[in-house]
């Protein structure tokens, strides 16, 4: 963010960018703004989760950008395509450009899968394969965990992405019914609920997985791609990091795409104007270039990805893997209503208890449970 305040006002010397204290979840993000509506205090543009977008559309919050984009003579050739801005389209408007786009990828300590017996260059494939290695390292004497799963992750995102991985979806029937209580819903739960009988996870939260992942004591790792860059510099020489996609995505199947976009508030014209031009700076060219040499996350932009960074992606495999998954990118659902953050929290409650162990066999009955508590606070 330095970078990109530094390098913009060098740019546009009649534009002083000024930042805010950082939101402490997406969740939280999102409801400060909602607050700040009220008494006419949001800032000019605010980042928010992807899956945020929705309910400060869909509140008026958040500005409408398409008579902005139907400005721009060369919209399209400058890298905006296609899945991307599907991600801030809601109701025939576009009400974010997204910023620091992420999927869901697999991190392996290459060191702990050769001694558990590991061989060949390739990573596994499918959820069998994972868990088995898994099993595996946590049977070595000096590892602590086979695998962590960051099955908590804000909105429900690791939920989400092995029903879409196996091509289902959260609603159905005009949003006004539950989906995911199908096939894909029942692989989901009962893959996490191996972790734990099969594979020993232990529900020891992100930050302590990620500095064992980090020391060498875990082997693997699954999370967003947004931590390549952390991981990678706390890990140094300890082990060889290697990244792979996402397990077991089927043909018909998808990713949700996570991350952070960039959402216009300003109602002041001028105001606009110039949140516009550093909105379009942050996503394209040389500000998108920066999201990529600074963090794990892959610029929204096509044209920077395919072009600008095709050599930086040669130099840094760990990093390809997530441009190589973009093709599976689709919205990260957001529950309508007023009862979305109901939901989540509901769907996390039920996650929780077979990551603690209490109904890791019960994965079955657990799903019909959230199921049936999700299907009661959608809207009719």
């Amino acid at each position: 963010m330095e970078r990109l305040k530094t390098e913009f006002e060098q740019a546009n010397p009649d534009i002083s960018i000024r930042y805010r204290a950082p939101y402490e979840s997406y969740e939280e993000g999102s409801q400060k703004v909602m607050r700040e509506s009220i008494i006419k205090r949001m800032p000019d543009i605010s980042l928010q989760g992807l899956n945020q977008v929705r309910s400060l559309a869909s509140r008026e919050i958040a500005v409408d950008l398409t008579a902005f984009i139907e400005s721009e003579t060369d919209f399209a050739a400058a890298g905006y395509r296609g899945p991307m801005l599907d991600l801030g389209r809601f109701d025939g408007g576009v009400y974010s450009l997204p910023y620091a786009v992420s999927l869901p990828i697999a991190y392996y300590n290459t060191e702990l899968m050769e001694k558990a017996g590991w061989q060949g260059d390739a990573l596994p494939g499918d959820w069998d394969e994972v868990l088995k290695v898994a099993s595996d390292i946590r049977a070595l004497p000096e590892a602590s965990n086979g695998l962590y799963y960051e099955w908590d992750i804000t909105g429900n995102w690791l939920f989400q992405a092995p029903v879409f991985a196996r091509g289902g979806q959260m609603t159905r029937n005009g949003e006004q019914e539950v989906a995911f209580n199908d096939d894909s819903g029942r692989f989901a739960l009962k893959t996490l609920s191996r972790m734990v009988t099969d594979a020993g996870m232990s529900n020891m939260g992100w930050q302590s997985a990620y500095a064992s992942f980090a020391a060498g004591n875990t082997g693997i790792l699954i999370t967003s791609v947004g931590s390549l860059q952390s991981l990678s510099d706390q890990i140094g020489d300890k082990f060889t990091l290697k990244t792979g996609p996402f397990p077991g995505v089927q043909p018909q199947g998808g990713l949700p795409a996570g991350g952070t976009a960039m959402v216009m508030l300003a109602r002041d014209a001028d105001k606009q104007q110039a949140a516009w031009r550093f909105m379009k700076f942050a996503t394209q060219g040389d500000g998108a270039i920066i999201v990529a040499e600074e963090t794990g996350y892959a610029p929204p932009n096509q044209k920077v990805n395919e072009e600008q960074l095709s050599d930086f992606y040669t130099r840094h495999p760990n990093r390809a893997v997530m441009v190589q998954q973009l093709p599976l990118m689709r919205p990260w659902y957001a529950f309508l209503g007023a009862n979305g953050l109901k939901i989540t929290d509901i769907i996390k409650n039920h996650m929780e208890s077979i990551v603690t162990g209490k109904r890791a066999g019960e994965s079955d009955a657990v799903l019909a449970e959230m199921a049936e508590e999700v299907q009661a606070l959608l809207p009719h």
